[in-house]
């Protein structure tokens, strides 16, 4: 039985890539044994048990990038997940460790190539992680969803895969979209913007909902908008609604299915994570782009600009969106073919096989 380390997370753009590759591992039928290493308070803690999968937690943290005294206990904690990450190698013996990115791999996989064990990172993003970064010179294999990643890390370890997926993410049907017209209670007969600002929400998307709301004083529109919003804004959005009532603004705190969401929007918005860009390709949907400017590296804004330079995707500054971002939505829908023409050009982006290709490679390094 192969034993395979899958390491990283700190958010869900790291955590549902590493939980998607083991499922692939799961489904190949190899027998794998997998064990996923995370940071100690973060997310994966709770998402990869939840999955089924057996998790242990590094106390690593992120470098602060404002002055803060957080970063003075950085060195300590590092040194600790570095001790620990040794004992967890030698105890559970892996035959490959596989690095997700974030600040939670590195320890593991720097220990993990020092001990000799093959190593595979994947890539989400168009710009490369400081900690992937680090680390490509010594892994066996890196596995990236964009072109030109060799200004990054060393040609010949490179393979394109994409990005993994959640589960159910799937070009949309026709029998998807009626079923997601039922789901959402919208309305058949007119165009749908899809307006996603993520699990806890996203403010600058949300206050050019409201803007756009509140110069329309309630007139109707010729097409509905199906908003949401995230749980963070949950008690001030409802406040709004009632005192801005909108039949066309269907708005939901949280999306649980992405899918049918993605078969009725005939345009949509977003942030540009990794993940949700790769979502985007292989659904085939027509998207404005709204990076936020509140990651690391500018990664969204990188992510964004490589569709928008193949014609597949348009994009509006995080501080330009209140003004813009509603307006150049409308004039999007009201274009159809300038719409088909960036379906075309998004699918041809699209790669909906990116985790089993990831666990093939995983395990021929085990061999």
């Amino acid at each position: 039985m192969k034993r395979i380390i899958i390491s990283g997370g700190g958010t869900g753009g790291h955590i549902f890539p590493a939980i998607s590759i083991a499922d692939a591992l799961r489904r190949s039928g190899s027998g794998c044994e997998i064990l996923f290493v995370g940071a100690l308070g973060k997310m994966e803690m709770e998402r990869v048990p939840a999955a089924g999968y057996n998790i242990i937690g590094l106390p690593v943290a992120g470098l602060q990038r404002k002055l803060t005294l957080k970063n003075l206990t950085l060195p300590a904690k590092v040194a600790a997940s570095l001790r620990k990450a040794r004992a967890i190698i030698k105890e559970f013996k892996p035959d490959v460790v596989v690095g997700v990115g974030g600040y939670a791999s590195a320890p593991m996989l720097w220990q993990a190539s020092r001990m000799k064990i093959p190593c595979l990172i994947q890539e989400q993003n168009s710009y490369a992680g400081l900690t992937n970064k680090l680390l490509g010179k010594r892994v066996r294999k890196i596995c990236v969803a964009y072109e030109g990643m060799d200004k990054f890390f060393p040609e010949d370890k490179i393979l394109f895969t994409g990005n993994p997926l959640r589960e159910g993410i799937k070009p949309p049907t026709a029998e998807m979209r009626e079923e997601g017209y039922r789901y959402y209670n919208l309305n058949p007969s007119k165009k749908t913007l899809l307006i996603v600002g993520g699990s806890l929400g996203a403010r600058t998307l949300n206050e050019s909902v409201q803007r756009w709301m509140v110069g329309r004083e309630g007139r109707e529109c010729d097409f509905q908008v199906l908003w949401q919003s995230g749980k963070y804004y949950r008690e001030g959005i409802a406040t709004f609604l009632k005192d801005h009532p909108c039949p066309d603004v269907h708005n939901v705190t949280f999306i649980d299915r992405m899918d049918l969401a993605y078969a009725v929007a005939d345009v949509i918005v977003s942030r540009a994570g990794a993940g949700t860009i790769s979502e985007l390709c292989v659904t085939g949907k027509a998207t404005i782009f709204v990076p936020s400017p509140n990651v690391a590296e500018d990664h969204q804004r990188h992510n964004a600009m490589a569709l928008v330079e193949k014609g597949a995707a348009l994009m509006v500054a995080d501080d330009e969106a209140r003004d813009k971002l509603m307006g150049t939505a409308a004039e999007l829908l009201s274009d159809s073919g300038a719409v088909r023409n960036m379906e075309r050009a998004i699918l041809e982006l699209g790669r909906s096989d990116a985790a089993d290709v990831i666990a093939a490679e995983v395990l021929k390094l085990a061999e």
